[in-house]
């Protein structure tokens, strides 16, 4: 054991603890100071497993790859920022994934690291011991106050320069009562991080193992994460307490017995989902005949083919991207991740299958978060294929997965017998559900193949020693039947791990830890698998359409179609000043089938990867640009469905505008595609699946009112996959600007809607019509595989040179970072 004959001399905490499980794999890093050497023993005598290293001996990467439980920096000479070595990196990156903890320049470390200034203290101590004050949380659970410090130091953070993320969590006060005094410890107020001035390690301290002892209890990287952490195993502990069962043997409670062999955590965990799946069926609407009824009403999510989709993939190795909280070997990953979220980078990553853990006590997981990441795929072309994971043993289980959304479910060979396990798989195929079948060994690979299984997940992690072997998979290849797919699961962290399945014939890779903690999903897909991450996505910016509403003549269609319009709005409410005849509507109708685009607004198919998976309201926006006339929309507000769609049959409606309270559903009863009018805090303006695109408007429409540029902003940066139509008092004057305010989110504005910014008195002018379009839409020039953007804030439809060969090499370079344009 790690610490044995270790002694602490010290009068206050002679005795050495149990090891700690919370601590199993903490870093020190050493600033070069003897204290070092105090605070390893203390730690180790506290029950942690402890690693040192000094400042300068180990880069970042490999600290990371280390995966440490805690982070505790040492004291050291000199200033936090030009004598600490690594420490304000490693501060920098682990902050908010694992506790942290920092003495005397560890402390300053932080200080700085999150924007402080540490300054002289106008005092120098130098084994001197002063009385402390705290707020009794964190470190200082369950200590008295005034307990004597012992202080080493010259320099520390000032008050006037406490960073706003830090709070003061101890200081030496100046005066008797004095709640402000000089700052003994700082504290993250988000993320498990504590700094402390003084020296708990000394042997004047006092309390400084307790102080030690409760940073090693602490999980997680937020405090968030670290209070439900702790509740959860006191709520365990209290749970064994009132079954008599105690893990502390002191009190008589249960007598040891070497002689029983200890269950694995496969068994552990089965045979606690078993006491909780029991438990569940008893829950009124959660009863087996309540789920089978649900079912037979039809109500289950759509589902797609599990083994069709892991044969598509923009990669050469399907990906199978895995949800992942928690897990037995590794702890806490990461609490605060938000699934859906999670999905939706996953899905615009390439995967082909997103893995949800619902297990909920040592994975933390829910059956939730299956059906909240299902919904976040909804209408999604090509969208990922949902596989619950989870320790299914009965029918019951898969039932309640297709009920939330699965595609596919997993069945573990190692936890079933093989009639338990053939009766599950058929079942689970009577659903719809191709399940993927896990196996360690050959005996297990043969009763997979057996079984008849199309796909075999190959676990590199042994569930009874918890062993990882990354040959696993590749021992087991030769076992396979032709068409069978086999997917490597667990342990996979980087390409270097990946390519050995590419050579062996494996069809997918199974990645969860990995991806979780990875700062950048895509970047991280795109380096582990290869090939590109763009989506098919052209290589300059897209156009921004133009729409033309409250049309009220068919000259007025046609000067706007050959300008360069991309749609055509007439207003269908009775009642409103700029609402035509059905007569009208109908002469409008026939101009917009039968005048084409001009030949530079036609539509350019760009190529990429048919297996990308796209974002839903991208892929709505990109069918808008495929066409190559415009499109004839009409504008409704609160009219009976029933009217909607008869107007739609009868002038033939290429798209429908709803502009009132009418329900998000009717999207999906009405026969085209739905433009929404919504006020920038309405519920459901995200929605996927019904609307094809939302219009931002700052007022009802056609008022002339201007929008809130600010208030736009804030709706954007909400939602990543967003994309609108701005409209509310759009003119030829202003949409310049507008946009250019708008800039970091001009990618997500498919177009703009202009009514009363091409009006004079009231009425529609021709010439304000051909200034706004010709104005702002933009010319693409297809020079072989590249996509030139030309915006005709420079240069004009009328005025557009022919342009030299040597020129136009110039300005392919400057259009094809957009970023860099410039409006003179």
């Amino acid at each position: 054991m790690q610490g044995l004959g270790l002694v602490d001399h010290s009068p206050n905490n002679p005795q050495q603890s149990t090891h700690l499980s919370t601590a199993s794999n903490l870093v020190l890093i050493d600033n070069y100071d003897s204290f070092t050497w105090n605070i390893y023993q203390y730690l180790v005598l506290e029950g942690a497993t402890v690693t040192v290293f000094r400042n300068d001996a180990i880069s970042l990467a490999e600290l990371i790859d280390i995966q440490p439980t805690q982070l505790v920096v040492s004291p050291g000479p000199g200033h936090p920022d030009t004598d600490a070595g690594i420490s304000c990196e490693v501060i920098r990156h682990f902050a908010g994934k694992i506790p942290i903890l920092g003495v005397c320049m560890g402390e300053q470390c932080i200080f700085s690291v999150f924007g402080g200034k540490v300054e002289v203290t106008g005092e120098i101590l130098h084994g001197k011991t002063s009385p402390l004050r705290h707020d009794s949380h964190g470190i200082y659970k369950g200590l008295a106050q005034d307990i004597p410090v012992t202080r080493y130091h010259s320099l520390a953070g000032t008050h006037r320069s406490l960073p706003d993320s830090l709070e003061v969590s101890s200081w030496i006060p100046n005066v008797p009562g004095d709640s402000k005094g000089i700052i003994m410890g700082v504290r993250h107020k988000r993320f498990v991080v504590e700094g402390v001035q003084f020296h708990p390690e000394s042997i004047l301290t006092e309390e400084g193992r307790m102080m030690l002892k409760n940073f090693l209890k602490m999980e997680g990287g937020t405090w968030n994460e670290n209070y439900s952490l702790r509740r959860s195993l006191e709520c365990k502990s209290a749970n064994h307490g009132v079954n008599g069962v105690h893990d502390d043997n002191r009190n008589g409670s249960r007598q040891a017995t070497s002689d029983q062999p200890k269950a694995s955590i496969l068994e552990t965990i089965f045979e606690h989902r078993k006491r909780s799946v029991s438990a569940q069926k008893l829950v009124l609407s959660q009863r087996p005949d309540d789920l089978q009824a649900s079912y037979a009403l039809g109500i289950s999510p759509p589902q797609i083919s599990f083994v069709d989709r892991l044969r598509q993939s923009p990669y050469n190795l399907s990906l199978m991207a895995e949800i992942k909280r928690a897990s037995p070997s590794k702890g806490v990953i990461s609490l605060d991740t938000c699934a859906p979220q999670q999905a939706r980078k996953y899905a615009l990553a390439g995967a082909s299958v997103i893995s949800v853990l619902t297990e909920p006590e040592w994975f933390k997981g829910s059956i939730d978060d299956l059906r909240v990441v299902r919904q976040s795929l909804e209408g999604m072309p090509n969208r990922p294929a949902v596989l619950r994971k989870e320790f299914i043993y009965d029918e019951y289980q898969i039932l309640e997965a297709r009920l939330a959304g699965a595609d596919t479910v997993l069945l573990i060979v190692k936890m079933l017998d093989e009639t338990t396990l053939r009766r599950l798989y058929l079942y689970s195929q009577s659903l719809g559900m191709e399940p993927l079948v896990e196996v360690n060994t050959l005996d297990e690979m043969d009763i997979a193949t057996c079984l008849g299984a199309q796909v075999v997940g190959v676990n590199n992690r042994n569930l009874t020693s918890f062993e990882v072997d990354l040959d696993t998979t590749s021992r087991l290849m030769h076992k396979v039947p032709k068409g069978t797919i086999v997917c490597a699961l667990s342990g996979i962290s980087g390409p270097k791990d990946v390519t050995p399945y590419s050579r062996n014939g494996v069809g997918a890779v199974l990645v969860g830890e990995a991806l979780m903690r990875a700062t950048n999903t895509a970047d991280f897909v795109h380096e582990l698998l290869g090939g590109s991450t763009t989506n098919g996505k052209p290589l300059a910016e897209e156009g921004l359409m133009v729409k033309i509403c409250g049309t009220r003549s068919p000259e007025a269609a046609k000067v706007a179609i050959e300008a360069g319009a991309d749609f055509i709005g007439v207003i269908l409410v009775e009642g409103r000043a700029r609402c035509v005849s059905r007569d009208t509507a109908l002469a409008i109708a026939q101009v917009c089938k039968t005048t084409p685009k001009p030949d530079a607004r036609k539509a350019v198919r760009t190529t990429g990867k048919d297996n990308a998976t796209s974002g839903y309201f991208e892929h709505t926006s990109d069918n808008m640009r495929l066409q190559n006339r415009a499109l004839l929309v009409g504008v409704f507000r609160n009219q009976p469905l029933s009217h909607v769609l008869e107007q739609q049959r009868i002038l033939g409606l290429d798209m429908i505008q709803l502009h009132g309270s009418e329900p998000i559903e009717w999207a999906s009863l009405l026969p085209v595609p739905v433009i929404r009018r919504f006020d920038f805090k309405e519920p459901g303006l995200g929605r996927r699946g019904y609307h094809a695109l939302p219009l931002l408007d700052s007022a009802l429409g056609g008022t002339g009112q201007t929008l809130d540029v600010s208030v736009v902003r804030s709706t954007l940066e909400a939602d990543e996959g967003l994309r609108v139509i701005l409209a509310g008092g759009l003119t030829p004057k202003n949409i310049e600007k507008i946009l250019e305010q708008l800039r970091d989110f001009r990618h997500m504005i498919v177009a703009v809607d202009v009514s009363s910014g091409v009006e004079e008195e009231g009425l529609q002018s021709l010439d304000k019509i051909r200034a706004f379009t010709r104005e702002y839409y933009q010319i693409l020039y297809i020079i072989g595989p590249s996509v030139c953007i030309f915006q005709h804030s420079i240069w004009r439809l009328e005025s557009l040179p022919i342009i030299p060969l040597a020129i136009l090499a110039v300005l392919l370079g400057y259009w094809g970072n957009p970023s860099s344009a410039r409006h003179d």
